[in-house]
C-alpha cells in the first residue's frame, strides 16, 4: 500500500473538528494476506478522496502481515453511510476482500 494519508489535508485539519471515527481490524484467511493487501491498495485512494472522508489510514501488521488496521475519520454518520454504499466499497470490500477474511471487527467513536 503506497498511500497513507490524504494529500490535500493535514492530520490537524482532519481532527480539529467533529466527526465519526471508525476503527476496524481485519485478519486474512491463511494464505490470503497478500491478496487482501492488493485489494486495499486499489481501495485506499478511492476512500481517501471521498468527499465525506476526513482521514483514512490502513496499516498492515509488522509481526503478523495477515492483520490489517483501519483508522477512518468521516465528517458524520451520513458520510460513513455513503462510504459503505459507494460503488468502490461494494466492489473492493464487499465483493473482493470480505470473502478472504477470517475475522472482521469494527468500532465507532465520537471525537472529544
Amino acid at each position: 500500500m503506497k498511500h497513507y494519508a490524504m494529500s490535500t489535508r493535514t492530520i490537524s485539519d482532519a481532527i480539529n473538528t467533529s466527526g465519526l471515527l471508525v476503527v476496524a481490524q481485519w485478519e486474512a484467511k491463511e494464505g490470503q494476506a497478500d491478496k487482501v493487501a492488493a485489494i486495499l491498495d486499489g481501495f485506499l485512494p478511492e476512500a481517501q478522496k471521498d468527499a465525506g472522508t476526513k482521514l483514512f489510514l490502513i496499516g498492515r501488521g509488522k509481526d503478523n502481515p495477515a492483520q490489517f488496521l483501519f483508522y477512518e475519520l468521516f465528517q458524520d454518520e451520513a458520510a460513513f453511510k455513503a462510504h459503505q454504499e459507494s460503488a468502490y466499497f461494494k466492489t473492493y470490500i464487499a465483493e473482493q476482500a470480505l470473502p478472504l477474511l477470517a475475522k472482521r471487527e469494527r468500532s465507532q467513536y465520537v471525537l472529544i
